[in-house]
């Protein structure tokens, strides 16, 4: 199997460059609220990795035994692959899970883990839309469909699309 990698491209297009290599699979990819921390999701070993932004593009990295430097939020157990994710505003990070069927939504520090079911086994990404955001829309794959639901806290804008949403006080 070939590694993957994280690449930073810089917005303006004039470059591309590896920041995190080697990963297995990586997918799903996101920033906290405060563009601080990194989250990747590994797909085939169901792994969430975080890693400290120093500089646009630029990650810290921890030392071995750490495989590529990130510090690993969560990991899930039995056969479950972990696909694209989206960041709330109170910084819990959701990943659409493959073959148990649901939204693995995990605290920032990994200590808190929950999940939300869903109607099939392969959602394969989840994104934050609507009113204050908190419309998850979710893609079902193996029915080719796209789900829109109420989500109890909105999603953290992102950068250059919705920077100037409005995310309600109480979160």
């Amino acid at each position: 199997m070939d590694r993957g990698g994280v690449y930073y491209a810089a917005a303006d297009g004039s470059g591309v460059r590896e920041v995190i290599h080697p990963m297995v699979t990586p997918n799903g990819i996101g920033l906290s609220p405060d563009g601080r921390t990194l989250y990747v999701a590994e797909t085939e070993p169901g792994r969430l990795w975080a890693f400290d932004i120093t500089a646009p593009g630029e990650v810290a990295k921890l030392p071995w035994p750490s495989p590529g430097g990130g510090r690993l939020v969560a990991g899930v157990g039995g056969f479950q692959r972990f696909d694209s994710l989206a960041v709330q505003a109170d910084g819990a990070i959701c990943v659409a899970t493959l073959m148990s069927g649901c939204i693995t939504i995990v605290a920032p520090d990994g200590g808190d883990v929950r999940t939300v079911p869903m109607p099939e086994p392969y959602p394969t990404n989840i994104c934050f839309g609507g009113p204050d955001l908190r419309t998850a829309y979710i893609t079902l794959s193996t029915t080719g469909r796209l789900v829109a639901m109420d989500w109890p806290v909105p999603g953290a804008p992102l950068n250059w699309l919705n920077a100037g949403a409005t995310v309600p006080a109480a979160i």
